[in-house]
């Protein structure tokens, strides 16, 4: 009893003494001047909301969500050291969800040049949906040498007035790993130096004012898994380079002006699951044989480019796919059976707005996991050989049937005709020559009653 009264007497002193070891431990300090940096910066995103008197105490321990700290060594290398300094190493803003509820910016939000000088241990910098006032140009100021060699991912989403040439933004950034520039008021073209971003991973630049060429020199960029460049002006031929980037998981470069053929490089991406190419004017070269060969894609899209030429039998390989788009593309001859045996995954399957001829293959009622089949405005015929309702759109093939009853009826079909819809017959009418009472000039001598009997005896005979 006395040993057990003295462990337990140990074990509470222990106890006590790692409590107050834990609370006397310092919590992590900003210094003053880069403390007061974060307030500056706030303001200059939202200036109505009292930030200082918020949040009067160290920022680092009790800072608003979006403004996040990190221990450093002296020369800027991450430790887990507490005896390290702190700086700030992320900075959000924009109210994204309820689970990330960065500061919100107010309609008059701005960036301040001390951004880009008061961090120099900054990793991430986010801004969704800060700048979007038509009538406010927000420029994005010179960024300077010392600024970014630290900075891991530059998050700008839908931040339509922010407005500035895209070579003055990604400089000086030779650490960077994700650049998501998208829905901005970004131009100019695309400077070679990005090729020299070597641990980029993703490079996002959908929707802005982009224009020029693809650089020969992304080939340098050999960790690159996102390519999207979307929704730009980008012209040009798509240089072969772009194949030799192996660890491409995304290449989107749809909605440009890119022409030429699709390079034959492309089957050289195996990892590649979302290819969208939609958009532009590649030409004459036919559906790429070469997808068959790219067996890890989940998405490919090549509409809207007249690329013509027959539907290839390239299926056997894509079991996985999920989403095809091959609408407004020009194809000529038939739909082939092998898509409905082979993509028994596939969600949605667009062949619209092409001439495409012949029966619908009784094969694609296979496809069970189906959302969607869009074969509208082709020049397709005869019946349609199963029954899948909404998911089936065909209007616009006048000389397809459906069955009568069949779900089509009331699934927005009335513009195909029923295949099995009853023709009634044109009776021949039965005339007689009043002009003379002779025999022999009687066309047809039928008593008038009897006439009617057999014409409904023989209407009963064909109903039965």
């Amino acid at each position: 009893m006395a040993l057990l009264r003295s462990f337990s007497t140990f074990t509470l002193l222990l106890l006590l003494l790692l409590s107050t070891t834990v609370i006397s431990q310092p919590q992590p300090l900003l210094s003053p001047a880069e403390q007061d940096s974060v307030y500056r910066v706030l303001d200059s995103v939202n200036p109505h909301i009292p930030w200082r008197t918020l949040f009067p105490d160290d920022l680092c321990s009790y800072g608003p969500h979006g403004v996040v700290c990190d221990y450093f060594l002296q020369d800027g290398t991450d430790s887990s050291s507490a005896a390290q300094t702190v700086h700030v190493s992320e900075l959000s803003f924009g109210y994204v969800s309820d689970f990330n509820p960065n500061p919100t910016c107010s309609p008059n939000a701005t960036i301040i040049p001390l951004l880009f000088t008061a961090f120099p241990y900054l990793r991430k910098l986010f801004f969704y949906q800060c700048f979007n006032q038509a009538t406010t140009v927000v420029s994005v100021p010179q960024i300077p040498a010392s600024f970014g060699s630290g900075l891991e991912e530059l998050v700008f989403i839908d931040n339509p007035s922010l407005v500035g040439p895209l070579s003055g933004i990604l400089r000086y950034f030779t650490n960077l790993r994700r650049a998501v520039l998208t829905g901005n008021g970004v131009y100019g073209n695309i400077p070679d130096s990005v090729a020299e971003l070597v641990n980029l991973e993703e490079l996002t630049l959908s929707r802005n004012q982009l224009a020029g060429e693809i650089p020969i020199s992304f080939a340098k960029l050999k960790k690159l898994k996102v390519l999207d460049l979307g929704g730009n002006s980008f012209a040009g031929k798509v240089p072969e380079s772009v194949g030799s980037l192996s660890q491409l998981l995304k290449l989107d470069l749809s909605s440009n002006g890119f022409y030429g053929q699709i390079p034959e490089s492309f089957k050289k991406l195996q990892r590649l699951e979302l290819l969208d190419l939609s958009y532009n004017r590649f030409n004459n070269s036919g559906v790429p044989l070469f997808l068959s060969e790219m067996t890890q894609l989940r998405t490919v899209s090549l509409s809207g480019n007249m690329l013509g030429g027959q539907i290839p039998e390239i299926w056997n390989n894509l079991g996985g796919i999920l989403g095809i788009g091959l609408s407004e593309m020009g194809l000529v001859g038939k739909i082939p059976a092998s898509m409905g045996v082979y993509l028994r995954n596939v969600r949605y399957l667009g062949l619209d707005n092409n001439k495409l001829e012949g029966t619908v293959p009784q094969e694609l009622g296979l496809l069970e996991s189906v959302s969607e089949i869009n074969l509208e405005n082709n020049s397709l015929s005869g019946r349609v050989p199963f029954k899948i309702g909404h998911k089936m759109k065909l209007n616009g093939n006048p000389q397809l049937c459906v069955d009568l009853g069949s779900s089509f009826a009331s699934g927005g079909f009335d513009k195909l005709k029923e295949c099995n819809k009853q023709q009634k017959p044109n009776p021949a009418h039965l005339t007689v020559d009043s002009s003379s009472s002779s025999s022999s000039s009687v066309q047809v001598v039928v008593p008038s009653m009897l006439m009617a009997t057999g014409f409904l005896s023989m209407i009963m005979l064909m109903l039965n």
